[in-house]
């Protein structure tokens, strides 16, 4: 049932937007419409109508890419919509995707579309034709690279992969160092569905090739690192590619195959001689079997080449004095940029330890350059190097770049406050509430002690929970009076977990000191509590930059000793949209059970509400309202009515120190 209410409000919400979409549709305001189509659009992906008007309002700003991959997904919902098959099939040939507009063109055609039949001749006409021009030529050069190389280009175009897979691979064979056919052949065997074929064609590509084409070629490969038969497929494929056997002869290595590795490194010494690296390995592989007759000639060649790096590594590795060079300075400006270009690289790509080698030495040749202090705690933190990241985010803290000096202030506080022995949490929480006509206030002070890397942090809490009236009598003939809260200050101490994935467990035991005299209760109490908390927030949380949608969880299984030692239960759900970074609109739903099954600990409430903060209110302050109905589901000794309405305000304070 609430799953059904939440996709309810969603709906709503979504084609409230849409509405919006087509008003700024009818004003021309184009950039409007669009933004407010896509928002409505990720709500509810299945509209198809709207889908398809935001597909010509982007046609209508010159986005034909974009209009193209709308129509794809109206397209692929909807395959009968022949109408919008036509309009992708031809953005698609206009935006150079022609193998997609043929085969588009291609299924329109035998559905008696006589526009499509005339488009896909237009585009597979001169395709034939131009493969029957390269099939002749061939016949009579047989060995013609170029006119293999066309012929293949144009058969993967006519979507006929075999012969386009047929040509490239002889085109290979005449030119087997023109790797760039490695990419086509890669391609088309995927196409075909020749997986192991096309990881060797993109293993031999990424290896050995020129930048840009071994580049591509990792960006098509599987993310994983290849396995030792992968390599040998590959280098089949390419014998000839000097870095792909290096790498599978050090990867033989690394798993102790040293004989294959000697063999590998081999071959490379008889395929390129001048590989002095390849070189010196063999030579030390030799020398760690006692085959010094082969080994010392090797390792001598190495020290006669203009390697001075590695001839050094060998007259260590010889037991022989080191040469004494003089290096060429390089401009410590021209090397920090160096650094700093391929920390850069490294960062992007995810190789986290190569970014912090470069970004240290960027800083060793400038010192007082904040950013890439910012970035050495950056990359010290997501390596669990915590203990260097702070000291990076207290240095660049004192940038005189305001930018930087925010956001290494804004890591610094959140690291370091993680760190300390003690750390201090207060929130508060004061709330009007219409159904009681009454203020609302719960607040917590917690201090944590973080213990070495123990699961657990010991606390000291005071709680206080309360509210201004205090009391309320019964609609009924019973003059029982019915306490709002628990009118209380609560002094305690317990321990909590760590949060991990959103999850945390807390206990506690301590004095309940009631500050309002209860009939029922003395006014001091011993108190025990414990809980388990279960949060989650996906989508654009309030703050962020960027709208979009949200959807947040809490909830939690309290047991408290003072309801007569009951567990409650409560869930609190909002699905919504941040409309900028100061406001968000939502949907709420909650349900409250508890264990004793109590009247007053078993409802559910569903509604909407706004959550805001203003410029004149600090970050960590924020103001909600909304509007519930609510709905006890058990009524036994219930003195109320089983449905009330609510509206509820308050504002949240939370801050750590």
């Amino acid at each position: 049932m609430l799953a059904l209410v939440a996709l309810f409000q969603l709906v709503l919400t979504a084609q409230q937007v849409l509405d919006r979409a087509y008003a700024a549709l009818r004003d021309k305001d184009y950039d409007q419409a669009i933004r407010l189509f896509q928002q409505g659009l990720a709500a509810d992906p299945a509209k198809l109508g709207p889908r398809k008007d935001l597909a010509y309002v982007l046609l209508k700003t010159g986005d034909t890419e974009a209009a193209r991959d709308q129509f794809a997904e109206v397209m692929r919902r909807d395959p009968a919509d022949r109408h919008v098959a036509l309009e992708y099939a031809f953005l698609a040939y206009e935006t150079r995707q022609p193998i997609q507009a043929r085969r588009t063109f291609d299924r329109l055609r035998h559905l008696g579309s006589a526009t499509a039949e005339q488009a896909f001749q237009n585009i597979d006409t001169p395709l034939k034709e131009g493969i029957a021009r390269w099939q002749k030529a061939l016949e009579e050069i047989p060995d013609n690279f170029s006119g293999h190389e066309e012929l293949a280009k144009l058969a993967e175009l006519r979507d006929d992969s075999e012969l386009a897979a047929k040509h490239f691979e002889r085109a290979w064979q005449l030119k087997p160092g023109y790797r760039v056919l490695l990419l086509d052949l890669g391609r088309v065997y995927t196409n075909l569905g020749r997986a192991a074929d096309a990881h060797a064609a993109l293993l031999a590509a990424s290896r050995g090739a020129e930048p840009r084409v071994a580049e591509l070629a990792r960006e098509l490969l599987n993310p994983r690192y290849p396995y030792v038969y992968e390599f040998q497929r590959a280098l089949t494929l390419d014998p000839a590619n000097t870095d792909l056997r290096r790498e599978l002869a050090y990867l033989h290595l690394e798993m102790q195959n040293k004989t294959e590795a000697e063999r590998e490194f081999a071959q490379i010494v008889r395929d390129v001689p001048a590989d002095l690296l390849s070189m010196a390995q063999l030579g030390f592989l030799k020398l760690a079997r006692r085959d010094a007759t082969v080994a010392l000639p090797l390792l001598e060649k190495v020290l006669k080449g203009d390697d001075d790096d590695l001839s050094d590594r060998v007259r260590t590795a010889l037991k022989m004095p080191k040469v004494l060079r003089r290096r060429p300075e390089t401009p410590r400006a021209e090397v920090k940029f160096e650094a700093k270009v391929l920390a850069e690289k490294s960062y992007e790509k995810g190789y986290m330890k190569d970014a912090l080698k470069y970004l240290t030495i960027a800083h060793e040749n400038d010192p007082l350059d904040f950013d890439v202090m910012l970035k050495l705690g950056w990359t010290n933190n997501i390596l669990k190097n915590d203990n260097d990241a702070v000291r990076w985010f207290d240095l660049a803290r004192r940038s005189p770049d305001t930018k930087i000096s925010a956001e290494a202030l804004k890591a610094y506080k959140n690291l370091a406050s993680d760190r300390m022995l003690l750390r201090t949490t207060l929130w508060a929480l004061p709330m009007f509430s219409s159904r009681w006509q009454d203020v609302f206030a719960y607040s917590q002070v917690k201090t944590e002690i973080k213990l070495s890397n123990l699961p657990i942090r010991p606390y000291f809490s005071a709680r206080l929970l309360a509210d201004a009236r205090g009391l309320e009598r019964a609609r009924t003939t019973s003059t029982s009076p019915q306490y709002l809260s628990e009118s209380a200050a609560i002094l305690g101490v317990g321990f909590s977990t760590p949060v991990r994935h959103g999850i945390s467990g807390w206990a506690e035991a301590g004095t309940a000191l009631r500050f309002r005299g209860r009939k029922d209760q003395s006014r001091v109490t011993p108190d025990y509590r414990a809980g388990l908390i279960v949060t989650r927030l996906i989508g654009a949380p309030l703050g962020a930059e960027k709208t979009g949608w949200f959807g947040e969880t809490v909830n939690d299984a309290v047991f408290v000793s003072g309801f007569n030692n009951d567990v409650v239960f409560v869930s609190q759900n909002k699905l919504g949209w941040t409309l900028n970074p100061n406001l968000q609109a939502f949907a709420s739903i909650n349900g409250n059970t508890d264990a004793k099954s109590q009247y007053w600990a078993n409802f559910v409430e569903f509604g909407a509400g706004i959550r805001t903060r203003w410029s004149t209110l600090p970050s960590n302050v924020h103001f909600t309202i909304q509007a519930l109905r609510g709905v006890y589901t058990r009524n036994t000794g219930n003195p109320r009515r089983p449905n009330y309405y609510d509206i509820r305000a308050g504002f949240w304070y939370a801050i750590t120190r």
